[in-house]
């Protein structure tokens, strides 16, 4: 079987992009297990399919790298909005979306006929215990003191659809040579999350800006993060420690997050095409 797909990075979240509006998909768990996969030549978080919507301009479905489906993620909800543009479906700037979590807005910021910045609502964040989920007695997962390894973290958990953990570190310490690897592993694999998390290790700076570095569930270290941005300005806003617009810094670039006064989150920031490419595989390897 031949696949079309097309890699976008939108400042952080390195996805595949398939157009499941032109081509016909069967089996789009396992096709992310192969696609998606950090070994495979084409590498990646995860796979993004854009599909018909009634009720939307197109439905985004998400697949983790595992093949399980995802409601959400900020980046790949932007680039999937540039990519359909791109690929000719509309001549509209603003866009609504269909993800498992809801209907989206995103406007994008036409010039010249290019694409160069993308402003996407994410939808309201979760901090209902049994809606993240975590195992605590306590309703709200909230600024709990939680023992990683060989030390104690602030920490917070918060989900948009997909759940992150949020651990603050002290604006003293270098977040650059942190030992990523050996904490996230240990949050994600934490008793306290019998479903896993992404985990976002969050530096406050000042009252509006915040670094993070982003740790995804069974992926590792990603350039960044769409959603663990927003978690992390939402919990630091939520604790007092910063505003409701603020920059978020983190290795594949800065994006900006707004918390309004209805609840509703917005990120805003650009997103590129890597490359595009076919992937060929055994259509009997594609049954489910």
């Amino acid at each position: 079987m031949k696949v079309l797909f097309t890699k976008m990075q939108a400042f952080g979240n390195d996805y595949v992009y398939i157009d499941a509006i032109s081509q016909k998909i069967d089996a789009p768990g396992n096709l992310a297990r192969r696609i998606s996969d950090r070994h495979f030549g084409v590498g990646s978080d995860g796979m993004v399919m854009l599909c018909p919507s009634e009720p939307c301009d197109f439905r985004m479905r998400i697949f983790n790298p595992d093949g399980s489906e995802a409601e959400m993620c900020g980046n790949a909800l932007r680039s999937a909005s540039k990519l359909y543009y791109c690929s000719g479906y509309t001549k509209k700037e603003l866009l609504t979306v269909e993800t498992l979590g809801g209907c989206q807005t995103v406007e994008l910021l036409v010039k010249n006929g290019q694409v160069v910045n993308i402003h996407a609502q994410i939808g309201k964040p979760e901090f209902l215990a049994k809606k993240i989920p975590v195992d605590t007695q306590e309703e709200f997962f909230l600024d709990q003191r939680l023992r990683v390894a060989d030390r104690e973290f602030r920490a917070s958990s918060i989900s948009f659809g997909n759940p992150h953990t949020v651990l603050f570190l002290d604006a003293r310490e270098d977040l650059g040579t942190f030992d990523l690897e050996k904490y996230g592993k240990s949050v994600e694999s934490h008793p306290c999350f019998p479903q896993q998390t992404n985990v976002t290790f969050a530096q406050v700076l000042d009252d509006s800006h915040i670094r993070i570095r982003e740790w995804e569930r069974n992926c590792g270290e990603t350039l960044g993060c769409g959603t663990g941005c927003c978690a992390a300005v939402v919990v630091a806003n939520r604790l007092g420690l910063c505003g409701r617009r603020v920059e978020v810094r983190q290795p594949g670039g800065p994006l900006d997050v707004e918390w309004d006064q209805a609840d509703i989150v917005h990120m805003t920031g650009p997103s590129q095409i890597v490359f595009r490419g076919e992937y060929y595989d055994d259509i009997e390897e594609f049954t489910e």
